[in-house]
């Protein structure tokens, strides 16, 4: 008898634990805004296997029995059509296969940003050197990289100083950068874009270390 008991008080529990599971996906299939199974509300549907074979036009109720019979969904994939297209799957798989797919994409993608290195036209060699090797490692990661000259009171007489040096940079790099922009004038700074060349990377990139500039470093959405 007591054994019975617990076998009945398991049984209550699993049922109850996969109704809870079945509510859930069936509020998140509701938030989802699909239409599959007992919510569609057509008469008959031009119904495609699990497989992807034509069955043909069939009234709803068949459509359904087919689907439930192996284990699976009858989701509205066309509902415009004329009847109405449905397909049997495994919903769930389809919609995790899904995200599983969207997730790769966006591993795959690298969003673009502007990162900017500051620096003086009176820089020394080796302050140079340290911001040459930033601008390499930032156009090796695919990002744009604004060389900027800050000019103070009468130094702005040195400009073509100034542009000598962003030059430079533009030669020194000129192995996986282009010129995006030449050197440009904004009020007291003297700038250029580099971009990345599609492909290109020095031989010991993964050697490269990571330094940090005395200029400031910031990044932005590119345009």
């Amino acid at each position: 008898m007591v054994v019975a008991a617990c076998f009945l008080v398991l049984e209550n529990l699993i049922r109850q634990q996969n109704g809870n599971r079945l509510q859930v996906r069936r509020t998140a299939i509701l938030k989802e805004n699909i239409l599959l199974n007992e919510r569609i509300r057509a008469r008959e549907v031009r119904t495609i296997g699990d497989e992807g074979e034509q069955l043909g036009i069939l009234p709803l109720r068949e459509a359904l029995r087919i689907a439930q019979e192996k284990g699976l969904d009858l989701v509205l994939v066309a509902a415009d059509a004329q009847p109405p297209v449905c397909k049997i799957m495994d919903y769930g798989r389809h919609k995790f296969e899904q995200e599983k797919r969207s997730r790769e994409a966006r591993k795959k993608q690298h969003v673009i940003s502007l990162k900017e290195v500051t620096l003086s036209y009176k820089i020394g060699e080796h302050d140079y050197q340290v911001r040459l090797r930033a601008v390499q490692r930032f156009l090796q990661e695919g990002d744009k990289v604004k060389v900027t000259i800050r000019f103070r009171g009468r130094e702005m007489q040195h400009q073509a100083l100034g542009t000598e040096r962003l030059m430079r940079f533009a030669r020194d790099v000129a192995d996986i950068a282009m010129i995006e922009r030449e050197p440009r004038q904004e009020g007291k700074t003297l700038f250029i874009i580099l971009a990345p060349k599609k492909g290109a990377a020095l031989d010991n990139a993964s050697k490269l270390p990571i330094l940090k500039t005395k200029g400031k470093e910031r990044s932005s959405a590119s345009t």
